[in-house]
């Protein structure tokens, strides 16, 4: 089989393994579909993410995927052959709170596919059973790859902000997860103000059905909010773009007992608590991934509502064109970039 590795600093190749066999409680997938993330930006210019050993760093990354079950290791019951599954991106110990209640990412041994174990930039991978999320019968393969780190992040995201069809939300940077932060406060029923320095990811952002779209560079972004909100701000703020400047027009746009969702990363910020936080009563919470037991949940109101996460995939590749796609993807001049498997 092919699979993708990052040998060292912006270096892509891709190379011929065996196909993997799975171990107890494990099963192996067949590929459809794996998204690149910027997570995976990080490791292609040389940067180690979740403390990695020099070993792990060679492992194949991929931590968006979606494919069909290929093969059962011993003891496998929940899942079967044939079946059509997203993958949940993390391995924790499965008996501490934290996994117990579905936050696997929060574990103390937390792992992640693609950093710590050989991810979905391949042909096929080996993944313990009950990461297996299944897919509805409607639901097609891009669409469910970008249903994991996208679509459940924002959906989560827009489910602790409380938003409905009475609010207004702003979403701070138009990239893939601001895209997928549109559909998703849509598919709540919000107003939706996108912001972002680029007008092409403006225009995308209309057509995903942002209803009000600010450019900072072309006019003063708190003046226009408060034109929207009619002086009252927004009920709740997405940040998705990382850095101090992002998450402070948040945290001004929105109205007392605001809350923002902050989703970039970012290494350090600096905001004004007492204006911004003890004297507005407002809220910051920090959204990273999903709840596993929500994923019936996601995947139903994607579904139902029609929420079109595959527009936010701006090019496929195969697998084998992976040189190409991690340079284009880093460039910042595309949605998501996906490999897909026929």
């Amino acid at each position: 089989m092919l699979a993708v590795k990052l040998p060292s600093k912006e270096t892509i190749k891709v190379v011929e393994e065996p196909i993997p066999i799975p171990a107890k409680g494990e099963v192996l997938i067949k590929m459809k579909a794996s998204a690149l993330c910027r997570s995976d930006l990080h490791r292609y210019h040389g940067k180690v993410l979740f403390d990695e050993t020099e070993e792990e760093a060679n492992i194949t990354p991929g931590h968006e995927p979606c494919g069909v079950v290929e093969k059962l290791g011993e003891g496998v019951t929940k899942v079967k052959k044939g079946d059509r599954v997203a993958i949940y991106l993390g391995l924790g110990c499965g008996i501490c709170p934290d996994c117990l209640r579905g936050d696997v990412m929060l574990c103390k041994d937390f792992q992640c596919i693609g950093f710590q174990k050989n991810g979905a930039h391949a042909d096929y991978m080996t993944i313990p059973e009950e990461n297996c999320l299944l897919l509805p019968e409607k639901m097609d393969f891009i669409t469910g790859a970008l249903s994991t780190d996208v679509g459940g992040t924002l959906y989560t995201a827009c489910k602790r902000l409380n938003l409905n069809g009475t609010q207004t939300a702003v979403i701070i940077g138009c990239g893939p997860m601001g895209s997928g932060g549109i559909l998703m406060a849509k598919g709540f029923g919000a107003k939706v103000i996108a912001i972002d320095l680029d007008n092409k990811r403006l225009e995308l952002a209309k057509e995903l059905g942002a209803d009000y779209l600010i450019n900072p560079k072309e006019e003063d972004v708190l003046v226009k909010i408060k034109g929207i909100t009619h002086n009252t701000g927004c009920d709740g703020a997405i940040v998705t773009a990382g850095g101090s400047t992002p998450l402070n027009i948040a945290l001004n746009a929105i109205k007392k007992r605001g809350s923002v969702a902050l989703i970039a990363e970012s290494n350090k910020a600096q905001i004004d608590p007492s204006n911004q936080f003890i004297r507005t009563l407002n809220t910051l919470m920090g959204c990273w991934y999903f709840n596993r037991s929500d994923w019936e949940e996601i995947a139903n109101f994607i579904v139902n509502h029609n929420i079109q996460l595959n527009k936010i995939s701006s090019d496929t590749f195969s697998i084998s064109e992976a040189e190409k796609a991690f340079p284009l993807f880093d460039s910042g001049k595309t949605q998501k970039v996906v490999f897909t498997w026929d």
